[in-house]
């Protein structure tokens, strides 16, 4: 007995449907990259000129605080211009951070290769992220809780830096970076940290305030710029000589 030519016509439409629709799945997946490159693109172009009211950072750790149940918490940011903020602020944190700032491109090889040593030796040495892939991640990307999110967000990370220091001078990166850098839990930027911790303006910021602001960076929420336990002490008269090392108030004018 023969098969239903209306049922062989159906079952072929059905066919032809799924093919075209996987062929359809098949372009898009192949665009996503080239769309996500388009628009991260226009993201940090725009970002050149505009000021970011919150960073990608800034949103998890309120995401945090209220997953956590603390409704009362709330981040504390206000953004202020270069020129607005003490210079011995951008100067502590660069000594503190990235003292070759200036010249590289953006990832620092160097010291990414003596962190690599050391860390084989079983010893973590800070200092291989430069001031350019922390702004990445803190503004477009989130922390990582395990290995592969790591791996994948580092991904990110190379490319942002990449389109960061192809599209923005460094005085915007480094404008950028103390205006989102963490100073305390919730306390992003050097007008809240300013406020919080001495209620002052960030541009009435002193050279010994700065170096402990920038002290505290590498764990914000465990050390206190205001009242500095001994190693937060020890490291801001440490970022105080080298201030001047680097080259003081100068340094800023070759900036880009």
């Amino acid at each position: 007995m023969g098969a239903n030519p209306a049922f062989l016509k159906a079952a072929g439409k059905g066919a032809d449907a799924k093919r075209s629709r996987r062929r359809r799945w098949g372009r898009w997946l192949l665009a996503l990259p080239f769309l996500f490159a388009a628009a991260s693109v226009l993201q940090v172009v725009v970002l050149r000129f505009v000021d970011p009211p919150l960073s990608a950072f800034m949103v998890a750790r309120q995401l945090e605080a209220w997953g956590e149940g603390d409704w009362g918490f709330r981040i504390q940011h206000a953004w202020r211009d270069l020129d607005r903020i003490a210079p011995s602020l951008p100067l502590s944190v660069v000594a503190a951070e990235d003292q070759n700032f200036a010249g590289h491109n953006g990832f620092d090889f160097k010291a990414i290769e003596k962190a690599r040593a050391s860390n084989a030796k079983g010893r973590r040495l800070r200092g291989a992220s430069t001031l350019s892939q922390q702004v990445a991640k803190n503004l477009f990307l989130w922390q990582g809780s395990n290995r592969p999110s790591r791996w994948v967000r580092k991904g990110f990370e190379v490319w942002y830096t990449l389109l960061i220091e192809t599209f923005w001078p460094k005085s915007r990166i480094l404008e950028m970076h103390v205006n989102i850098a963490e100073f305390g839990d919730g306390v992003y930027g050097a007008q809240a940290a300013a406020r919080r911790y001495w209620g002052k303006d960030a541009s009435r910021l002193s050279p010994a305030e700065s170096a402990r602001l920038a002290a505290v960076l590498p764990a914000p929420r465990r050390y206190n710029a205001r009242n500095p336990g001994p190693y937060v002490q020890r490291r801001a008269n440490w970022i105080q000589r080298q201030v001047r090392q680097i080259g003081g108030a100068a340094y800023l004018e070759q900036l880009d």
